[in-house]
């Protein structure tokens, strides 16, 4: 086989065989991991895949870390492990701090450097204060392993305090979660937090009343899961409080400062004593919709999402393509896709497939999401399916919501490791994994 050069004497070592075509994709979320898996089966690609992370996260259980029921490994698999049955694709840890569309190249951080034909940006969003950065530190929200292992810390490190401190209105306060923003994770956090303090706790402490904590989820518009049909938002809101969370709809978080939240409801302003904030609402750019556009002068919305074509490329720029949270696809229907991971998955699939067509020198339609629809789980037993033809409620919703999240799991390992322990927690209502790892006397804020 015979190997070319990347980029200079900075390149990374990349076997290319002469005459494939090399495909560098930046991230190993949904978007980058479907993209490369598809492009395995291409015999004339070279692909490189390269993520900040040795593996994939499948992020919408990570609230299930933050809370106990899972462990960060059941919901990770190793990247090199995944596509290791791929002889055209190489893996490689790095974080790309810039790209250069002249000369097709990507910098890693420590100065190497990969060169492309085609580059694919899969690097997702991050969390968005609104302008208060400084809430972040106090805030936490959830899109890696290491913010759901520092919300699992406050949460139970709370409830640990509680315990210890023999002042009643330190103790509220200590019992007291803010949960900002009602939208999937909000809602699944905030019922995944009522099971763990009504029901699992509820027996292992002594001085504290578990069933006395205060679960607050605030959304600033008017019902929660507001991309969900209004009678699937309202059946969810009903779970919600019949399991003891308390809904505050049409209210925003104007201040954060230690233990107190400021919330305004239209002119009224409330402040409430809470010891551990989480954050669920906002995304924005980590970064690279920024190198973007300043690289190529692409648009970006006010989230720092980039404008994309029909094909999902950069316009002026046919070999790169952005795929997943990062993209603004605002082609079909009246608003831009969202941000979930079906629309990730596809876009990445589609994105692969258009090379090889270009490659056989054969024209690609342009994409055309297909909804499979949205679900969320508000706890036991309950759920809200919003299929195409289709909606569910309660129990019948919880199973397909099971089904669905257990099947698109990356790995065997991992769907029969989640299998179990759901099964585990259903029938002992136990959270197995409920360690602080940090000092019991570190400030939960």
């Amino acid at each position: 086989m015979q190997t070319l050069p990347t980029s200079g004497s900075n390149g990374v070592a990349v076997a290319t065989p002469a005459g494939h075509h090399r495909v560098v994709i930046i991230g190993g979320g949904f978007g980058g991991l479907y993209a490369a898996q598809r492009l395995g089966r291409a015999t004339n690609v070279q692909v490189t895949l390269v993520d900040k992370r040795n593996f994939h996260l499948f992020q919408p259980l990570l609230y299930q870390v933050a809370t106990g029921g899972l462990s960060p490994g059941d919901i990770a698999s190793p990247l090199r492990g995944v596509l290791s049955g791929q002889k055209n694709t190489q893996v490689l840890m790095g974080e790309v701090v810039d790209i250069d569309p002249q000369e097709k190249t990507v910098t890693l951080k420590g100065d190497g450097r990969l060169s492309y034909d085609t580059l694919i940006v899969a690097t997702g969003m991050s969390h968005f204060y609104f302008g208060h950065e400084e809430w972040a530190a106090l805030a936490p929200g959830l899109k890696t392993i290491e913010d759901a292992l520092e919300v699992r810390r406050r949460i139970f490190a709370a409830f640990e305090r509680a315990e210890r401190d023999g002042d009643p209105e330190a103790q509220q306060a200590l019992l007291t979660f803010v949960i900002v923003g009602g939208g999937p994770t909000g809602v699944e956090l905030a019922g995944a937090l009522a099971e763990l303090a009504y029901h699992t706790l509820k027996p292992d402490f002594r001085r504290i009343d578990t069933t006395q904590t205060r679960i607050i989820l605030v959304e600033g518009m008017d019902r929660v899961l507001p991309p969900f049909p209004p009678e699937l938002s309202a059946r969810a809101q009903q779970d919600l409080e019949k399991m003891g969370v308390e809904i505050l709809t049409n209210t925003m978080v104007t201040d954060i400062q230690g233990h107190q939240v400021t919330l305004k409801q239209g002119e009224d302003l409330t402040t409430l004593a809470a010891a551990t904030v989480l954050w669920a609402a906002g995304v924005r750019d980590p970064g690279m919709g920024a190198i973007l556009a300043d690289r190529t002068g692409a648009e970006r919305d006010r989230a720092g999402r980039v404008m994309v074509g029909e094909d999902l490329s950069v316009p002026g720029y046919p070999d790169i393509f952005v795929v997943g949270d990062l993209a603004h696809y605002a082609h079909q229907g009246d608003r831009p896709l969202p941000g979930i991971a079906p629309v990730a998955m596809q876009e990445g699939q589609y994105v692969a497939q258009l090379i090889q067509k270009r490659l056989a020198k054969a024209d690609p339609p342009k994409f055309v999401y297909k909804d499979t629809g949205s679900l969320a789980v508000i706890g036991r037993n309950s759920a809200v399916v919003n299929f195409p033809r289709v909606k569910l409620t309660g129990f019948p919703a919880w199973l397909v919501w099971l089904f669905v999240h257990i099947f698109f799991l990356i790995e065997f390992d991992n769907k029969l490791i989640v299998m179990t322990q759901w099964a585990s927690n259903y029938l002992t209502r136990k959270q197995g994994s409920r360690l602080i790892t940090d000092p019991p006397d570190a400030p939960a804020n």
